[in-house]
């Protein structure tokens, strides 16, 4: 996406706001039904439905999108050089950076901790605050990323909204 918007620019930079969309919904989800539904549980449940959750949701499906966000957007902003939206495409890689890095530093260290032995009422109370905290972070980051792949997306049209 140099001085115009090639196909493969163009469709690069929709596979990413696809994937930064799907990532932004699932810890979205998470952060609206999935943690307030699991608060109203006991420790055990609370305990054993998140290890359940961090063991399914390491999967094929999800780390092609959860990886694929990123990547897609770097190559996006790569190819944005110099083209209409650049800045925006930009704006959402380093969103989208963030977000990972939230994710890498925070929230997998918090899901291992989440396997030690121990009373469940301990682990719990060591996980579930900042957990939550750090997956509003990333929801949030990423979604200011979903905008800007938008408004990128929008630099590229024909109109050039």
């Amino acid at each position: 996406m140099t001085q115009t918007t090639s196909r493969s620019g163009r469709l690069v930079l929709g596979a990413a706001t696809v994937t930064t969309g799907l990532i932004a919904g699932a810890f979205y989800v998470f952060a609206c039904g999935v943690m307030p539904a699991l608060s109203r549980s006991d420790d055990r449940v609370y305990v054993q439905v998140m290890r359940d959750i961090n063991d399914v949701i390491q999967n094929p499906v999800f780390f092609l999108t959860f990886l694929g966000a990123p990547a897609l957007t770097a190559v996006a902003a790569w190819q944005a050089r110099g083209g209409p939206g650049r800045r925006w495409v930009w704006a959402a890689f380093t969103a989208s950076a963030l977000a990972f890095l939230v994710t890498v530093a925070f929230n997998v260290p918090l899901n291992n901790d989440l396997t030690a032995d121990g009373s469940y009422a301990t682990l719990r109370e060591h996980f579930e605050d900042p957990w939550v905290t750090w997956n509003a972070v990333r929801a949030g980051v990423l979604t200011v990323a979903l905008g800007c792949l938008t408004r990128a997306l929008m630099k590229i049209s024909p109109s050039g909204a």
